[in-house]
C-alpha cells in the first residue's frame, strides 16, 4: 500500500504552516467544492425525508381515525397526498 505523501512543514514567523505543490492545493481546492455540493444536496435529501415521514405520519393518523369507513379514508389519502405534493418541490 503507497504511503501517503506527507506536506512540507514550514515555519513563517511564528506560526508552522504547511507547503504544498501547486497541483495539490488546486486539487485540494477542488475537493472542497465537491464535499459542498454533495453538503448541499444531503441537505435537500434531509428535507425531502422529513416531508416524507410527515406525510406517512399524516397517512397513520388517518387511517387509525378512519376506522373501516373506506370511502372516506379513500378520500381523506387522496386528499393529503395532493396537499403534500403541492408543496413537496
Amino acid at each position: 500500500m503507497p504511503r501517503r505523501p506527507q506536506p512540507s512543514r514550514i515555519t513563517v514567523g511564528e506560526v508552522e504552516a504547511v507547503a504544498l505543490p501547486v497541483a495539490e492545493y488546486e486539487q485540494l481546492l477542488a475537493s472542497r467544492r465537491q464535499m459542498g455540493g454533495q453538503s448541499a444536496r444531503i441537505r435537500a435529501l434531509s428535507d425531502r425525508l422529513r416531508r416524507t415521514e410527515q406525510v406517512l405520519d399524516d397517512l397513520e393518523g388517518l387511517i387509525a381515525a378512519t376506522g373501516d369507513e373506506a370511502a372516506g379514508l379513500r378520500r381523506a389519502v387522496a386528499e393529503l397526498l395532493r396537499r403534500h405534493r403541492g408543496t413537496s418541490s
